[in-house]
């Protein structure tokens, strides 16, 4: 038996306690065929697609493999509202700063539709996609940015695993009585919707706060040895997302990552990331990029929160990616992006953490 089957991993019936976040089921489903358990984000995933999405899932991973989503559920979102009407409303000096990356950028006009310019966050599309994971044979659903109490009571009476991450011990607090299976404490060094206190900080301090909950460690995880340190922390397993970024199942069909972007991330080292408000208006680490740089210059307006951002630079960021501009092209990517090199496949991924982890684990039975 692994030394990575952790109570939370025998919980689920994984062999492995890595859990992987990824936007493609493909992915997902390699994931759980090599002993972990692929988690699929929602958030892009209308409400009337996501019933698609999880029979896709459920091709890949397998009839009786467990699933697992995540969604999100920020506070906040504005009620009664369209994409097209929060635009019209949007502060002028922010439209014309994004003008004008379009034009120092020779950006084209998007001709295609994306989650970004064609989708606006509110209360009713978090409902709906709720519903449908409520509908669906999802095993596992994590809360990957807010949560209701009522989203957790109506999942858990539906048969789920619950959990939620976390990059604050407040959220801890916060969810305390909510009724969680498990936590998912990540570190500032994460990527994609991140908080500011470090994983090696943070996980211990969640451990001692989550009493019997179990905790997975999430930030910059790339190498095994940082799985056992997770471990010897108290957690009892992994999440990972940057990871599977450049493995060949998340390169084929509609999930292909261009060649220019996938250069980037090869290239990229544990320093050559940063956070930024630029994308969705909560910080967000991604690779840096020209995209960063304008966000940060003094010209810059401050970002708008959170979905007013989105709706802000929604069909810029579809032109971006539609056009394959290489100056803004980026990604969500975390401090782990060091150990992403190589194409590989997943499966090859998830062996290489579990030798690096369970080497580590026994050179420090050695030492005893």
């Amino acid at each position: 038996m692994s030394l990575l089957r952790t109570p939370f991993a025998e919980r689920l019936g994984i062999d492995v306690a890595i859990l992987g976040f990824t936007h493609t089921p493909e992915v997902a489903g390699a994931i759980t065929g090599a002993g972990g358990l692929g988690v699929y984000g929602i958030a892009h995933d209308a409400p009337d697609e996501v019933a698609g999405k999880m029979a896709e899932l459920r091709r890949w991973s397998g009839d009786e493999a467990p699933l697992g989503v995540d969604i999100m559920m920020p506070r906040g979102m504005p009620e009664d509202e369209t994409l097209e009407s929060v635009q019209a409303r949007l502060p002028e000096e922010h439209k014309r700063f994004v003008e004008g990356i379009r034009e120092r950028y020779k950006v084209p006009p998007s001709t295609t539709t994306s989650f970004f310019n064609s989708i606006l966050r509110t209360p009713a599309y978090f409902e709906g996609q709720l519903q449908a994971l409520l509908d669906s044979d999802v095993d596992l659903v994590a809360f990957g940015v807010g949560l209701t109490e009522d989203a957790v009571i109506r999942l858990k009476e539906a048969g789920k695993t619950v959990g939620a991450l976390v990059g604050h011990p407040r959220h801890v607090e916060r969810y305390r009585g909510v009724g969680l299976d498990f936590l998912v404490a990540q570190g500032s060094e994460a990527g994609a919707h991140t908080g500011t206190i470090g994983t090696m900080v943070l996980v211990p301090q969640v451990v001692q706060m989550a009493g019997d909950v179990p905790v997975l460690a999430a930030g910059g995880i790339g190498h095994g040895s940082q799985i056992a340190g997770a471990l010897a922390m108290g957690a009892q397993g992994v999440w990972l997302g940057t990871a599977w970024l450049a493995t060949t199942e998340h390169n084929r069909g509609d999930h292909k990552v261009s060649a220019a972007l996938r250069a980037k991330l090869f290239a990229a080292g544990s320093g050559d990331t940063a956070v930024t408000r630029g994308n969705s208006g909560k910080p967000q680490r991604q690779i840096r990029t020209a995209w960063i740089e304008e966000w940060e210059s003094p010209e810059a307006p401050a970002p708008l929160p959170m979905p007013y951002q989105h709706a802000l630079v929604g069909d810029l960021m579809t032109s971006i990616d539609e056009h394959e501009v290489e100056a803004l092209l980026h990604t969500p990517a975390g401090q782990g992006v060091a150990w992403t090199t190589e194409m590989r496949p997943v499966a090859d991924v998830v062996a290489d953490l579990v030798e690096q982890a369970e080497a580590a684990l026994r050179a420090l039975l050695d030492r005893r």
